[in-house]
């Protein structure tokens, strides 16, 4: 599958129910609500490039990163004019080179990351991607999140949702396969967990459907000690 068809194939996917398209809506929206006006915005596992357009025409300066090679091709596709004019800038690589990079960004510290569509449900590891974020990001810098609501009752006529909830309860977390690796159901309070010490989590909004969104502030350097 040629990398056009496969970015447009996800696009299409992703905007196909409804449901997920209240749900995008409703984390833009909350973006536009808490973050700066002109900020420095990383989309984190920007996909198809569909937010990283979305913000960056409204004024953001979005440096976007995914490790798909098919997604970043079609994002520079997409939003060719957006990086022609620097409104955009693509970062391309694999994970581990993301968690490897320059210690801080060339153009100066970041003032919000965004995750949308549950990125974060796919790292295993978590408190590795939070302490890179916070090398990558001024003081009062925001993460906003959407994540897979682990109770989502749409999820309760599959088995798995049944036979995993008992886990949930006594761990956080708990893990099903997916196309591409795990993808892991994870509980508002293990996320906390995760985020610590670089980040708290600030609030929680639902987000509709199946996703829930989560807010972290950075934490200020006194706070890791």
């Amino acid at each position: 599958m040629s990398a056009s068809h496969a970015g447009a194939e996800y696009a299409a996917a992703i905007t196909a129910r409804e449901s997920d398209r209240r749900a995008r809506a409703a984390f833009r929206e909350l973006v536009l609500r808490l973050a700066p006006p002109g900020a420095a915005l990383l989309d984190f596992g920007a996909g198809a490039g569909l937010d990283a357009r979305y913000f960056a025409e409204r004024g953001f300066r979005v440096r976007a990163y995914d490790n798909d090679p098919r997604m970043c091709e079609f994002l520079a596709r997409h939003c060719r004019d957006l990086i022609a004019s620097g409104a955009i800038a693509l970062e391309t690589g694999s994970y581990a080179d993301f968690l490897a990079g320059a210690p801080a960004p060339p153009e100066g510290p970041l003032d919000v990351v965004t995750a949308n569509f549950a990125p974060l449900n796919l790292i295993a590891h978590l408190p590795a991607l939070f302490a890179r974020l916070h090398a990558l990001t001024g003081p009062q810098a925001s993460i906003i999140a959407s994540v897979l609501n682990p109770f989502f009752i749409g999820d309760a006529r599959y088995g798995w949702w049944w036979r995993n909830l008992p886990r949930l309860w006594r761990t956080g977390r708990y893990a099903l396969p997916g196309a591409q690796g795990e993808i892991l159901r994870r509980t508002a309070a293990d996320f906390a967990g995760q985020c610590a010490p670089w980040f708290s989590l600030e609030r929680r909004h639902r987000g509709g459907g199946r996703f829930i969104f989560l807010v972290f502030r950075r934490n200020p350097p006194a706070a890791r000690s």
